[in-house]
């Protein structure tokens, strides 16, 4: 799964912190030390850790993901991280060196 949605309380800084819904990749779950809760009232699963957000946040950049958009919703912060599909990077222009010739185009692969 490329994206995740890191969320917390802005009173609750220092954890629990809610990483994605029930339908996450598990092994990604496991890897931050979620596990699936209820809160009486709701009518949604959501994953949670006890780690506090910048704990998380790290934990995701060391899988590859990056931070794409970060938002204050009242008294929530939440955090959207991207990890590119292996497929999609394949897929992705390459770099082409125009000073050469029609007939002899050099392909440079550029990886991260």
């Amino acid at each position: 799964m490329p994206y995740v949605l890191v969320s917390t309380q802005i009173r609750l800084e220092n954890g629990p912190t809610m990483v994605g819904d029930e339908w996450n990749d598990v092994e990604l779950m496991e890897y931050l030390g979620a596990s699936l809760c209820k809160e009486l009232g709701t009518n949604y699963i959501e994953y949670r850790t006890p780690d506090p957000p910048r704990v998380v946040l790290n934990k995701l950049e060391m899988k590859g993901y990056s931070m794409v958009g970060m938002a204050g919703v009242g008294q929530t912060c939440i955090w959207t991280m991207h990890k590119p599909a292996k497929e999609s990077l394949d897929s992705l222009p390459r770099s082409v060196n125009s000073s050469e010739s029609d007939s002899e185009i050099k392909v440079e692969v550029i990886e991260k």
